[in-house]
């Protein structure tokens, strides 16, 4: 009897958080929507020069006192929704949905598009998938902001908006992906994938859980010599560890951490691997190797090694084989192709950015520039 209502509590729970998912993506639709016909009222009274300078601020000031208490409509939040009219309601994108509206230069009401949920971007629907034009509306507007600011092509922009809508990302962690690049650095790590895994689908899948860079801007790493060993817990390395929840996110949602330096005795001799993961959609193990300098071939040899001992003494019969993944300073793609191809076990290499990579005519004013970047999160946050 107990069983029957614990599996009745599960049924009503998922049914109470899938109405609280779509409660909440209609309403941010809504709120989409109405920005988009603000900005578009802003775009064509601001733009025609029937609204002289000054006049976006005074309407928010009046606004905040008409309205007490009313967030979200700060003159520059009111420029935001002009940018984000201005760039999804283009003819390329999003025409019929700005000729459906009564933009007019004058005081007749101002009229929302459609009450279709899609109807912002239902050009989109048309040309990439209902799917898209989902992800679009359930994605809020700061993380449309954010997107817009930082990318140009369109390409682009719907990638971080799938990825904000299928992997929940916080503005925060949305702004650390842009600032990683993962748009052109997903899936393109040097790779021998073809060659080790037989399974097409398993493959692919592999192809796009890797990149190739990967930034790393909360490790302080000292610049190593070339023929220093970096397997001895140096200090950058115990840094990272200490940070390990966001070198998770660096990595990607799908990789669980499961152990550092993990041991291993192979006839009376230990051995370290620096960090393993376990990979959900794969359905493996990730050995992941970090070096401070630049890539040699024999890098590979080890961390072949290191994938041995776990497919002998750690994996399980219903897992596949681990994957290995080099993560070098720098490298020569041309030295690591002709190397990775040799060898008989899935590996991966990529690239690493950190902090102190940052150009040193610009390190006085990083402190300058993450003062401004909190100032610019708080007054988000505020808006909302």
């Amino acid at each position: 009897m107990m069983l029957d209502i614990v599996k009745d509590v599960k049924v009503i729970k998922a049914a109470i958080l899938k109405s609280r998912y779509i409660a909440a993506r209609l309403a941010n639709g809504e709120m989409l929507k109405l920005y988009f016909a603000i900005g578009g009222y802003v775009s064509q009274n601001s733009r025609n020069g029937r609204w002289g300078s000054g006049v976006i601020d005074e309407i928010s000031r009046l606004l905040q006192k008409e309205l007490p208490g009313l967030r979200g409509v700060s003159a520059q939040n009111m420029r935001n929704m002009r940018q984000f009219f201005e760039v999804w309601g283009t003819p390329l994108i999003c025409q019929p949905v700005a000729s459906k509206m009564e933009l007019k230069a004058s005081s007749e009401p101002l009229v929302l598009p459609d009450k279709d949920i899609l109807a912002i971007c239902q050009p989109l629907a048309g040309e990439l998938g209902n799917n898209d034009a989902n992800a679009f509306m359930s994605v809020g507007f700061t993380h449309h902001m954010a997107i817009i600011h930082s990318c140009k092509d369109i390409d682009e922009r719907l990638f971080y908006i799938r990825k904000c809508a299928t992997e929940f990302w916080s503005k925060r962690v949305l702004q650390q992906h842009l600032k990683a690049n993962d748009f052109a650095t997903q899936g393109k790590a040097v790779n021998n994938f073809s060659l080790t895994m037989p399974d097409a689908k398993q493959m692919s899948c592999a192809v796009q859980a890797f990149k190739s860079e990967y930034l790393l801007d909360f490790v302080n790493i000292v610049d190593a010599a070339d023929d220093e060993e970096t397997l001895d817990e140096p200090e950058w390395m115990m840094e990272m560890v200490s940070k390990i929840r966001r070198f998770i996110q660096a990595l990607g949602p799908d990789f669980c951490f499961m152990d550092v330096k993990k041991r291993f005795i192979v006839e009376g001799e230990e051995f370290f691997a620096d960090l393993v993961f376990f990979h959900r959609e794969l359905k493996c193990m990730v050995a992941v190797e970090l070096k401070r300098g630049k890539f040699k071939p024999a890098y590979l040899g080890q961390l072949e090694f290191y994938l041995a001992c776990l497919d002998r003494y750690v994996k399980r019969e219903d897992e596949n084989p681990s994957i290995g993944l080099l993560l070098c300073h720098e490298m020569s793609r041309s030295v690591v192709e002709l190397t990775i191809g040799r060898h008989n076990t899935p590996l991966g290499v990529a690239t690493y950015r950190t902090a102190e990579d940052v150009p040193d005519e610009y390190q006085s004013l990083r402190p300058l520039l993450d003062g401004a970047q909190r100032l610019l999160d708080e007054n988000n946050a505020d808006e909302q």
